[in-house]
């Protein structure tokens, strides 16, 4: 069962509802006397784990693109010279 208050009780005696809705779990607030207002207990989400960091993915994200053989061959006449 859910305790019930007035708008007018939460803006002048808030620590007795906070207490309320730590004892019963939640509180129905009416104004003008129909309810309109649910009062209940924040509870924190379990906390996810952190997902494991792919340390080899993020290394291998900012290094360049191997060359090619043809690049490579090129790159490699290229340094020779005139021998």
């Amino acid at each position: 069962m859910s305790a019930t208050a007035t708008v007018r009780d939460l803006r002048n005696h808030f620590p007795k509802i906070r207490k309320l809705v730590e004892t019963e779990g939640e509180v129905l607030l009416s104004e003008s006397g129909h309810t309109k207002y649910r009062l209940v207990l924040h509870t924190e989400p379990p906390a996810q784990p952190a997902p494991p960091v792919d340390y080899w993915a993020r290394l291998t994200a900012h290094q360049p693109a191997p060359l090619t053989a043809a690049q490579a061959r090129s790159l490699h006449d290229d340094n020779r010279g005139d021998r």
